[in-house]
Parts: structure tokens; C-alpha cells; sequence
């Protein structure tokens, strides 16, 4: 079944109020293999860094299957930056576990 224009820029612009409006709640949109999927951004970044990037597809593997379109680029670089953060969340939880007064 083929839409027309006009029904595909709705369906365009009624999926990016709802990530827009997810986003102001604090929520982060997914598209995951059973469809959309929205999770706490809070929650979602708690966990194993080679998860989010599974979640978000900017894993090395399927970012790498796309190198045909030049997006693949700072999708690249976005992993390299979520990577070296969370590496640097985790110092710096360890370090305050080691010294939980500050002192």
C-alpha cells in the first residue's frame, strides 16, 4: 500500500512530537525490533556502555554496515564520545567510592 506525500509528512511530524514530547519528560524514543520503545533517559544510561550503544545502533558493528552513507561518520564519533563518557562516569564513581567523605 503506497501513501501519499501529504500522509507520509503527517505520519513525519506526529512521530517527532511524540519523541519532542517524550524527550520534555525525560524519556529518550528507541526504535527496537518490536517498534518504538520509550525508557527513562535516567534508566537507560545506567547501563553497560556496549548496551546503550546496542540500543541506540551506534554499536561498531552496525554503524560500520553503513559506511556507504556518509552519516556513518559522526555516528562513529558519537560512539567514540558515549564511550570515553561512561569510562570516565565509572572513574569517577570508583574514585568516590573510595572516598566517600570527599576528604
Amino acid at each position: 500500500m503506497t501513501i501519499s506525500k501529504k500522509e507520509n509528512d503527517k505520519r513525519i511530524m506526529n512521530l517527532k512530537d511524540r519523541i519532542l514530547f517524550e524527550a520534555e519528560r525525560g524519556n529518550v524514543v528507541i526504535n527496537t525490533i518490536e517498534g518504538l520503545a520509550v525508557v527513562p533517559l535516567d534508566k537507560i544510561i545506567e547501563q553497560p556502555t556496549e548496551g546503550l550503544l546496542y540500543d541506540l545502533n551506534r554499536d561498531r558493528a552496525t554503524i560500520l554496515t553503513f559506511v556507504n552513507d556518509e552519516k556513518w561518520i559522526n555516528d562513529f564519533a558519537v560512539a567514540l564520545v558515549i564511550e570515553k563518557l561512561k569510562t570516565i562516569i565509572e572513574e569517577y564513581k570508583n574514585e568516590s567510592n573510595k572516598n566517600p567523605t570527599g576528604i
